[in-house]
């Protein structure tokens, strides 16, 4: 292993550490070990909510004992309950965190809701696992993980890449110097979506409670494609694309690249080169991150993502993966699960683990296991808030359309005050979830 490696191997194995001691105060499930039951609550009953329902309980001796949606055919749907469990039903989740027999909540949401949610969570006693990305700024993540640590709680981000087989391999291989040193990664997300239309303001249907579901965030007239899916699309609610779906490839490729800090500059362009209807973020992104290290050639690091929203051709016929550029070869690596390891010159090498898509089904399981043992789970809440960060920062870019330099310590943008005003949100000032410190 050259020196550069090693020393960016040494950083991020302390900063595991780090992390470890920090988590080791986690309380565990009641001491009891692998067979203690543990009870999960279900806040968020769209389409990834209720598959993860069906996730957890079918692990074993965990019950899904409630449901909450503001949503009533969606509550109604996932209240007739997962492998044959049959949960309550609560409208407002508050009342599953007033429950104290529940263990832990599943926060599966529109992303306006993923903090507030989780941070309410913890702070009710309970671990989180919370879907990706887990904030929806750079402000809210690092709440999260506070109250994450406050609580001693387990919060696990919904990457699920973190716990594939596959993926942990690669990484290992990537440790150990397989193409040299990674200096840097490219991830794409290329995709043929749909257009959301053009929508005008209209009152709620009777089955939604929008108050509800617009929680903390300040009263915008309810449009119907603005909510459920729609969400995504609108700065108000949602993360572009790259919180939603670019989210799981650059979380592999911070990762096989080593970084484990915010980058100090980042440079982003990009826009609605093909959508003409109302989303506000771009069905088209370049997006370059430098990690400026010591200033020193062998300690800098570039992460690069790519995204089209209109296309269907991609690189190695997959919508979705990485390329990690080392100094002594290439490793191309897929979440469908596909892989290609070059030497110099491009010379074909052998792989030397198997190919898989990426693992709900472990991620879910490791979550468990962290809960019933108190240890730090894969994709601990610290990992989720750096990787959901680059999306935010990448989005600030994009948006402004500008390069922008950046201090990790500080979470804030130097000398930039437009930019620094996205790093947080405004909240409805009385309301419950508003998160404190906003």
């Amino acid at each position: 292993m050259s020196t550069s490696t090693r020393r960016s191997f040494l950083h991020e194995t302390t900063v595991g550490v780090v992390g470890a001691a920090t988590l080791a105060c986690a309380s565990p499930l009641r001491g009891a070990g692998a067979n203690e039951e543990v009870t999960v609550g279900l806040i968020g009953c769209g389409g990834r909510g209720t598959y993860l329902g069906g996730v957890f309980s079918s692990v074993n001796n965990v019950r899904i004992a409630w449901v909450s949606d503001p949503d009533k055919s969606r509550l109604s749907s996932a209240a007739k309950g997962f492998n044959g469990q049959t949960p309550q039903v609560a409208r407002d989740m508050r009342e599953i965190l007033d429950d104290e027999a529940v263990d832990a909540v599943i926060v599966a949401t529109p992303d306006h809701w993923h903090s507030p949610a989780a941070i309410l969570a913890c702070d009710a006693g309970k671990h989180v696992y919370v879907e990706k990305p887990c904030s929806h700024n750079i402000r809210e993540g690092r709440l999260l993980v506070e109250a994450a640590r406050r609580n001693r709680r387990i919060v696990q981000h919904g990457t699920q890449v973190r716990s594939t087989q596959m993926m942990i391999d690669a990484m290992q291989m990537l440790r150990e110097g397989a193409i040299g040193d990674v200096l840097v990664s490219k991830a794409w997300n290329i995709q043929r979506r749909g257009s959301i239309g053009h929508g005008q303001p209209s009152d709620p249907p009777s089955s939604l409670d929008y108050d509800q579901w617009l929680g903390p965030t300040p009263r915008i007239p309810y449009q119907s494609n603005r909510v459920h899916s729609g969400w995504h699309w609108w700065y108000a609610f949602g993360t572009g694309d790259m919180g939603n779906d670019g989210v799981h490839d650059i979380d592999y490729a911070r990762w096989g690249l080593g970084v484990e800090t915010h980058p100090d500059r980042i440079a982003g362009l990009g826009g609605k080169y093909f959508f003409d209807d109302d989303q506000e973020f771009p069905d088209t992104q370049q997006v370059t991150f430098e990690y400026s290290g010591d200033g020193n050639p062998g300690d800098k690091r570039m992460l690069i993502f790519e995204q089209r929203l209109w296309s269907t051709n991609y690189p190695f016929n997959v919508d979705s993966g990485v390329e990690f550029y080392g100094t002594k070869g290439k490793l191309f690596l897929s979440r469908r699960g596909k892989a290609q390891l070059l030497g110099e010159r491009n010379a074909r090498r052998e792989l030397k683990f198997g190919l898989q898509e990426q693992d709900a089904e472990s991620h879910v399981a490791n979550f468990i296991d962290a809960v019933r043992d108190g240890k730090t789970p894969n994709a601990e809440i610290q990992i989720g808030h750096l990787t959901s960060s680059l999306c935010h920062l990448g989005n600030i870019a994009t948006r402004l359309g500008r390069s922008l330099e950046f201090n990790p310590k500080k979470e804030q943008f130097i000398d930039d005050d437009e930019a620094n005003r996205l790093v947080s949100r405004t909240y409805r000032a009385s309301h419950w979830a508003k998160p404190k410190g906003t």
